[in-house]
């Protein structure tokens, strides 16, 4: 096959396992076609077996299989499983082989993934989401077969051997078999009957293909029952254990939750009076498994349903799942993009300065208020257009009562409906009747687009996937953005002020930055901002903002030997290891060398302050920029101390994690003055 690269096509047989992929592939949602992860994995293993056997290393019938030559292929997909053929001394069938390496399949999928995206067939998105590349998407996907190019796509191969009468080429028979056997056939094509038998046809051409087809069958059910029958208890946290343990006394949930794994395990529960018990999971595997199958057994809609309800919104980003969270997810990128703040960044540094000229020397300031108020400054006209310092206490307090009704359900639902709360409630009311009133076509001519234009246009375009009635929560997402974004910035200038070594070679890099004058957003590269990169990532790992997610079980699922019923809620701590010993070394010190080579910790499923899967933070790139740039802002102009002194810290974490209200930050000295 030719690949079409920007250097131009380069011709190159694309193996069978990285061909059952791209047909699996389910560009509507940018994973795979709903197939049972162990039936995808047998597939996937069928699929390295039938290229090993077509590559002339193993030879395989209905009734057995045997190797033929030993020597490595060159595939890293390939070779890990010829080799554990090679050193078996009995001869076994396609079905023992199958059944014995389907552990092996979720390697197998990373190693094709990435080579596909690799060669430019697919892209990767945030969340882990992939689609088709543009150049693949783009070129002639209806040539002829015969020409061998990046135009001969594999979807439209397979196509034209089911719906056609032409004897289509023996990889392509092994292909449809396998795809045969994940029961998927008819979401990608309009299948007749006379379509259902032409598989059928095709599936009998081959003797590979049918031997490996039928040993994958055999073996798709089985497995699932006894995973089922052999489940563990899921252990009960003892009351005590948990009132007693000195993090939740302080407010840190990911210590709290990391300490609890270390005890009882990856899956847990906890009793609270008077409610229903709560399923954690917790441990980096829990993560590697949320990140690749959490999309097939779990839904985010439930937990959030009440939330959305408040803002009078119905399937926002947050509580969608499947295609059209993908596809909202797709529409929307470009707003929360590194590059989108990076192209105003003249902006970024203008809003930045006019908030810091309110700062006078010998203030004392809460920090929490001051570290929201100052990203709003910032987030509030660059998202929306709009000011909004006036009204955004209260549609920052509103929105934490909701989340603490609605979410953490730490509170009674009246206490939503007190005096209070109804004023504030109409704070949103006012943001989005300032939103509406200047995003009229004459009022933005000319002025970079921005989060309401995506909206209102995704409004506009299609009222039924953007209908008004979110625009209420969508629109008001910007301010709780800041309330996120600024909780994050308190926690590293709380971090910067209480260590001066720190504080200095992060000034030195701004000032380095400024040196000559302001610098643009492409100026803002890892050679720059090495130490305050690092620092940040450190500050992002001790003090993640969310440290668990929330959803239900829609699929059942056994996930690290517990069975998980549908229906159950569970709540993934996706930053406990954070705080495990085996992750990150010492890891109640903050160490910024922990990101340089060779340690490297951060790399793997273990750091994880950005969220997990489908529903990774979609502004993370935004918000490292955004952060770095406020934090050396602040270092360039300010010294900035810890209040009190002697100040112990600690977490306020519901409904998020933010330093303790009694954390307040000095304005010690002004170190140079602020251009006018």
């Amino acid at each position: 096959m030719a690949v079409a690269t920007e250097e131009g096509l380069h011709t190159l047989q694309l193996s069978l396992p990285e061909e059952l992929i791209l047909m699996l592939l389910n560009e509507e949602n940018g994973y795979f076609h709903q197939v049972p992860g162990w039936r995808l994995n047998c597939a996937v293993v069928g699929a390295v077996l039938a290229e090993l056997s077509l590559l002339s290393r193993i030879d395989t019938d209905l009734e057995s299989l045997f190797l033929v030559d030993a020597s490595k292929t060159g595939d890293p997909a390939l070779d890990p499983i010829l080799e554990e053929i090679a050193s078996e001394s009995v001869q076994r069938n396609a079905q023992y082989w199958i059944e014995r390496l389907a552990h092996r399949a979720e390697s197998v999928i990373d190693l094709t993934l990435d080579r596909l995206v690799e060669l430019k067939i697919l892209e990767h998105h945030d969340g882990d989401f992939w689609t088709v590349a543009r150049t693949v998407r783009h070129s002639d996907m209806y040539g002829d077969p015969e020409e061998d190019t990046a135009g001969q796509f594999i979807k439209t191969r397979i196509g034209k051997a089911i719906f056609t009468d032409a004897i289509p080429y023996p990889r392509d028979v092994i292909v449809v078999c396998l795809v045969n056997t994940c029961d998927v056939f008819r979401f990608m094509f309009q299948l007749d009957e006379e379509a259902e038998e032409r598989i059928e046809f095709i599936c009998r051409m081959d003797l590979i293909g049918r031997s490996i087809a039928a040993a994958v069958v055999h073996n798709a059910a089985g497995p699932l029952l006894r995973s089922s029958r052999l489940s563990k208890h899921i252990p009960r946290v003892a009351m005590r254990k948990l009132l007693f343990n000195p993090n939740l006394r302080a407010g840190n949930l990911p210590a709290l939750f990391a300490d609890l794994a270390r005890e009882y395990g990856p899956v847990y529960q906890i009793r609270p009076p008077l409610r229903k018990p709560m399923v954690f999971l917790a441990g980096t595997e829990i993560n590697r498994w949320t990140n690749r199958h959490g999309r097939m057994h779990l839904r985010a809609r439930d937990y959030f349903a009440d939330f959305e309800k408040v803002y009078g919104a119905s399937g926002v980003l947050p509580s969608l799942d499947g295609a059209d969270h993908f596809r909202l997810r797709k529409a929307l990128a470009p707003a929360y993009s590194r590059r989108r703040l990076a192209d105003q960044m003249d902006d970024l540094l203008r809003h930045a300065r006019k908030h810091l000229a309110e700062w006078r020397v010998g203030d004392t300031l809460s920090a929490t208020k001051m570290c929201r108020r100052m990203i709003n400054s910032q987030i509030s006209p660059m998202f929306v257009s709009v000011e909004s310092q006036d009204i955004f206490d209260d549609v920052a307090t509103y929105k934490e009562r909701a989340l603490n009704v609605h979410i953490t359900k730490a509170l009674p639902r009246f206490m939503l409906k007190t005096p209070g709360m109804k004023r504030r409630a109409r704070a949103v009311d006012t943001l989005l009747g300032r939103i509406q009133s200047v995003h009229t076509p004459a009022q933005r001519a000319g002025c970079p687009r921005n989060l309401a234009d995506d909206l209102l246009s995704l409004n506009a375009s299609d009222p039924q996937f953007v209908p008004e009635s979110n625009l209420r929560f969508a629109l008001s997402a910007a301010l709780i953005a800041s309330v996120y974004l600024g909780d994050a910035f308190s926690f590293t200038v709380y971090a910067m002020a209480s260590r001066p070594d720190d504080y200095a070679r992060i000034r030195s890099e701004a000032d380095a930055l400024f040196s000559d004058g302001d610098p643009g957003g492409d100026d803002f590269t890892p050679a720059a901002l090495d130490f305050t990169h690092r620092f940040l990532m450190e500050c992002l790992r001790m003090y993640p903002i969310v440290p668990m997610s929330m959803r239900t079980v829609m699929n059942a699922c056994v996930v690290e030997g517990y069975e998980l019923p549908v229906g159950t809620t569970i709540l993934i701590a996706q930053t406990a290891p954070h705080f495990m010993e085996d992750v990150f070394r010492d890891p109640f010190k903050f160490d910024v060398d922990r990101y340089r080579a060779p340690r490297h910790e951060h790399r793997g499923h273990g750091y994880a302050p950005y969220g997990l899967g489908t529903h990774r933070c979609l502004g993370f790139r935004w918000m490292e920029l955004q952060l770095a740039v406020n934090l050396l802002m602040v270092a360039h102009y300010f010294t900035v101390k810890v209040s009190p002194a002697d100040f112990r810290f600690r977490f306020n974490p519901f409904p998020s994690m933010k330093p303790s209200k009694k954390l307040k930050f000095l304005i010690a000295e002004q170190v140079r003055e602020l251009p006018a």
